[in-house]
């Protein structure tokens, strides 16, 4: 047990940081150059909950068990995503071993994945309110619960249509900049994790290299400023990192309709709209970006399952039972076989095989219903001549008061540039680790060695797994 007062950290979840965009962020460069650097070694699959989960446990999915965004719920007989509840994260997280090592070591958690009912002491992630009408309306979630009324007092209410959808963009992260940095200056936590999403949504419009994707990379760079500011004004710490880098696409695979043409997905209908209906198909997948969990009912569906697949285009790997357990991603809420991406490839959730048919969620956003992912949620309707206008109609129904439908996703993926979940095939493309403390972290760093590492930068542990016994 350490009796020292621990090093106070800051954690910086940087959505999509890689070295490329690190050359369009002077801030943040300049804290690799003063302390530290390394390529880090993402899960599969790499996207927000999983490599989250990897890096507050130090396990892989297989030992965690968050397998994806989301997940086919057995029990439920439920596609479900973006669920909040700390407890599905199996395993003992980073504030449970520092709080051995330090009994009242505190955290804050400003907007990581599944932070509610965390043993946290502060938390804020995003809640919308959902009336009895139907109406959704932008908030949040805090404990305590009387950090919500001055966080909004302060910074008005979370920007929860800035944070996902065709409007996404900077507001949300300087939301969080904002509650941030009041966090630390007036609670003082021991570690802050503070998850900016902005360069998810420009990187996915218009790909890695597109100037407007720079842009964004400088904007919040910009707006990081006063935070890293504070953070070296407080003595803290500072680590940058990401959960994956985003890669250029250009090929949507619809995975589904394949399982659905091949007859083993199977829907029902309602007022003429067609809904997925897992409990009845043999096989089916759940989307996400570039890893799909194909779920198959019956071990003796396997073979048409993957008969359907095999030779999809886009598709570069069907992994079975050992595929999954050399990934780490043997784990009970997996699918029996996941697909991954090939390189410029990504998965759609789509299941319907006529727009028509669509259901009406399908031009929302709407990431509860959707039984899958949906990168078109960041996009109006290219292809609607009035969809600016309805979206408008729609906004004076709400400000009114009445329910409304904000329906302006297209339902053609084809404008998503950006994607990931893959293992990276570059370094120059793959997520990074910056950390403000000279020779912190060897020539590479794994993600499951993360949690490690803050408790050695805190003080709390002995030398932290960095990379260095790999590459003497």
């Amino acid at each position: 047990m350490s009796t020292a007062e621990p090093t106070p950290l800051l954690v910086l979840d940087v959505v999509g940081l890689t070295p490329r965009l690190l050359e369009h962020m002077p801030r943040l460069r300049a804290l690799a150059e003063a302390g530290s650097r390394a390529p880090l070694d993402t899960v599969l699959p790499a996207v927000t909950c999983s490599v989250q989960a990897t890096f507050l446990t130090g396990a892989h999915p297989a030992g965690h068990g968050i397998v994806g965004n989301g997940w086919y719920f057995r029990d439920l007989g439920d596609v479900l995503l973006w669920r909040q509840h700390n407890a599905l994260i199996e395993g003992d997280k980073v504030w449970d071993a520092a709080r051995r090592a330090h009994p009242g070591y505190t955290v804050a958690n400003v907007c990581w994945w599944y932070a509610m009912g965390a043993d946290t002491d502060w938390t804020v992630t995003p809640r919308p309110v959902y009336y009895a009408d139907g109406r959704k309306e932008p908030d949040c979630y805090t404990w305590p619960p009387a950090l919500h009324d001055e966080l909004t007092e302060r910074f008005g209410t979370f920007p929860l249509f800035h944070y996902w959808g065709p409007t996404a963009d900077l507001t949300s992260s300087r939301w969080i900049i904002d509650a941030t940095r009041h966090l630390n200056r007036t609670r003082r936590p021991d570690l802050t994790l503070c998850y900016l999403p902005h360069l998810d949504y420009d990187l996915q419009r218009h790909g890695p290299d597109d100037p407007r994707s720079h842009r964004a990379a400088a904007e919040l760079d910009a707006a990081l400023a006063p935070l890293l500011d504070d953070a070296r004004d407080e003595g803290r710490t500072v680590l940058a990192l990401s959960e994956y880098g985003i890669t250029s696409v250009r090929r949507p695979v619809d995975i589904n309709r394949a399982l659905r043409r091949a007859g083993l997905l199977q829907v029902h209908t309602q007022d003429g709209m067609e809904y997925l209906d897992p409990m009845a198909s043999r096989a089916f997948a759940v989307a996400d970006h570039q890893i799909a969990h194909v779920y198959v009912r019956r071990p003796e569906d396997l073979a048409a399952t993957r008969a359907a697949l095999d030779g999809l285009p886009g598709v570069a790997q069907l992994l079975d039972d050992e595929g999954k357990k050399a990934h780490h991603l043997d784990h009970p809420r997996a699918g029996e076989l996941v697909a991954v991406a090939e390189e410029e490839a990504w998965f759609t959730y789509y299941y319907w095989l006529d727009d028509a048919r669509a259901p009406d969620f399908a031009r929302l956003v709407d990431i509860h219903r959707k039984p899958g992912y949906d990168p078109a949620e960041l996009f109006m309707d290219p292809l609607d001549p009035y969809v600016r206008l309805r979206a408008a109609g729609a906004l004076a129904r709400k400000k009114l008061g009445m329910r409304y439908r904000m329906a302006v996703v297209p339902l053609d993926p084809a404008p998503v540039r950006g994607s990931h979940g893959r293992l990276p095939t570059s370094d120059d493309d793959g997520p990074l680790l910056v950390c403000s403390t000279p020779r912190a972290v060897g020539d590479r760093v794994a993600a499951t060695d993360v949690k490690s590492l803050l408790l050695h930068l805190a003080g709390l542990d002995g030398p932290a797994h960095t990379g260095e016994e790999r590459h003497p």
